[in-house]
């Protein structure tokens, strides 16, 4: 394993992990919690449209995806705040309308794109050392945000009732945590991809929530979960030639069933049996 760190996009590439594990462990426990993993999958794919824009104005695809997933953001949560609209309905319609603006721009851009699968499905070993630079910046506001209102968040995923009574300001907070969320979505991209985002912020999370009910108990080993699949999964896509971002989420999807698994064998064996 240690010959393969002479290798720069290697060093980028768990440079990477690590980053994207920070950002999904902190905020994949807020969507585990709050049960908001569908809205996180729109924001993601509705960034589509973000990439699409870039091809055609040749400019840095993940420059065009932070405004247009935060703006998914945005309009997800203001339309379900205060509109009668179902939720579930505004998340399809800007996943959809988001693919379907990625793929007409690129459809008018001239050439082929090259590097799209790269942004649809990840590929961490092609990560530069410019998009580490901004990860790194995305995750220090992400910290930054949780930290100084980390107690506000706690209420809102908790009981977001008891928070409205106590005069926490909730649509602002929830209009927050999704723009954490498009933030975290945009860390992501060259990881796994916009197709498998809801899968690296969910898994680490919910197999934290496994080991632990503390929020921040949860975080820590959500963090360290998401590092140890990413580093995994990194290493066996580079020694098998095989595709990374789809890689990493087969390594956590399969020790996530794995522990489901061991937990239901022990709750049944441990089980008296009846006479």
């Amino acid at each position: 394993m240690l010959e393969i760190l002479q290798y720069e996009f290697m060093i980028n590439a768990i440079t990477a992990g690590i980053l994207a594990s920070i950002a999904c462990g902190i905020i994949g426990v807020y969507v585990v919690v709050k049960r908001i993993a569908l809205i996180s999958g729109g924001i993601a794919h509705a960034s589509f449209g973000g990439i699409g824009i870039s091809y055609f104005l040749g400019i840095n695809p993940i420059m065009g995806v932070l405004p247009f997933s935060l703006l998914s953001a945005l309009t997800i949560g203001t339309f379900s705040k205060r509109t009668d609209v179902a939720e579930d309905t505004i998340i399809g319609i800007l996943w959809s309308m988001g693919m379907a603006i990625g793929i007409i721009f690129i459809g008018l851009t001239p050439g082929y794109a090259p590097d799209l699968m790269t942004y649809l499905f990840g590929n961490i070993l092609t990560v530069p050392q410019s998009d580490i630079t901004m990860m790194l910046a995305l995750d220090a506001i992400i910290i930054l945000v949780v930290y100084v209102l980390y107690k506000e968040f706690m209420a809102l995923c908790y009981d977001e009732d008891f928070s409205t009574v106590a005069g926490i300001p909730v649509e602002k907070l929830y209009l927050l945590l999704l723009c954490l969320i498009a933030l975290t979505v945009v860390v992501m991209i060259r990881v796994v991809g916009l197709i498998l985002v809801i899968a690296l912020l969910t898994i680490p999370a919910a197999l934290s929530r496994e080991f632990t009910d503390d929020m921040r108990k949860m975080m820590f080993l959500s963090i360290f979960f998401g590092t140890a699949f990413t580093i995994i999964g990194l290493m066996l896509s580079y020694y098998f030639d095989i595709a990374s971002g789809a890689t990493i989420i087969l390594v956590m999807s399969s020790f996530y069933l794995l522990h489901i698994i061991i937990k239901k064998w022990r709750t049944i064996s441990e089980k008296p049996f009846d006479i």
